[in-house]
């Protein structure tokens, strides 16, 4: 399995860390391993038919802040210049067009090849066109990481819950949110804890997407889709953020023993994301930086999974189930 990997950020670099750390698991499992071919960052791009180094290729990334010496402005040339049968699509989420991921995915199925992605933005906007854009050309295309990171959800619900009749699923989806809420649970004013994210890490320079719940509705509608079999886009979602939540409406929570999060549901009916009132001691009372999601089912009732929605080692195991998976369906 000849791989292609199209961002090289956090998430790229860590999956390219797995795979090599996984090396006797794909020797042992098929006699054979993914060797990755090309892999392309914002800007530059590295090709080899023979294969590149996954840890050099990390190590030069953080030294140099660039995959390879030549640089490229159209991403399908680049994609054409080299033989491969999986294209591993990591670049930053566009919620508003697709983006280059959007590009990179459509021409990669177009052309006949697999693809595994982690780009909430082309799911949101295009799901339905890219599922049969993939089933046209015979091409496995799988998208766990897309919700919940290392939270197994998508996977789980076609697969493991096959035969249930799942009548809803709901849960925290973004972890920048729940760590925010958890820190006003304590009295901590809203841009106060804002500050603090950002400076673990957990929030972006620019927190809009998290903040005002575009994140979780892309994973809504990606679950919508996926799951429930809808045909609805970004815009369908109903949306509101946490931004107008205040410390008074903290307090008459806490006064009712609950508190508030920020929920996104999807049923045959639903699709919204908003702050909700969660009894303490609830499963969705969660509090820091996980994900979780309760899944309704008829047969097995709820069933609640949870992880972390975001992170390079954790969302880089969500691509590796899925590499597994095709190459179990391809060899």
């Amino acid at each position: 399995m000849r791989l292609f990997i199209c961002g090289f950020g956090t998430v790229g670099q860590g999956f390219a860390e797995v795979l090599e750390s996984r090396k006797a698991f794909f020797e042992q499992r098929y006699g054979t391993q993914p060797v990755i071919v090309g892999i392309m960052d914002s800007k530059t791009y590295a090709v080899d038919e023979k294969g590149l180094d996954p840890l050099a290729m990390v190590e030069r990334k953080g030294t140099t802040r660039k995959v390879g010496d030549r640089e490229y402005t159209d991403s399908v040339k680049v994609l054409d210049s080299v033989d491969y049968d999986l294209l591993v699509e990591v670049s930053p989420t566009d919620i508003k067009t697709g983006g280059v991921g959007l590009i990179n995915i459509t021409h990669a199925l177009e052309t006949g090849k697999d693809v595994i992605t982690v780009n909430k933005g082309p799911l949101a906007l295009k799901f339905q066109e890219l599922i049969a854009l993939a089933k046209a050309n015979r091409c496995k295309f799988r998208f766990e990481g897309s919700v919940g990171g290392a939270m197994p959800i998508i996977n789980l619900c076609r697969e493991n819950l096959m035969g249930e009749e799942i009548q809803s699923v709901r849960g925290i989806l973004n972890g920048t949110c729940n760590f925010i809420l958890s820190k006003m649970d304590k009295g901590q004013p809203f841009e106060q804890a804002l500050r603090e994210a950002q400076e673990m890490g957990y929030a972006e320079t620019d927190p809009t997407n998290d903040i005002e719940g575009y994140d979780t509705a892309c994973k809504v509608v990606i679950l919508a889709n996926s799951v429930f079999g809808r045909n609805v886009t970004f815009s369908d979602v109903k949306i509101t953020g946490i931004t107008s939540i205040t410390e008074e409406a903290i307090s008459m929570a806490a006064s009712r023993n609950m508190v508030i999060r920020l929920i996104g549901e999807v049923s045959e009916t639903a699709l919204e994301v908003s702050p909700r009132l969660i009894p303490k001691g609830h499963p969705l009372a969660l509090t820091g930086t996980l994900n979780i999601a309760q899944i309704t089912t008829d047969l097995a009732g709820p069933v609640t999974v949870s992880g972390r929605g975001a992170g390079r080692k954790e969302t880089a195991s969500a691509i590796l189930s899925d590499l597994i998976s095709i190459m179990d369906e391809r060899l």
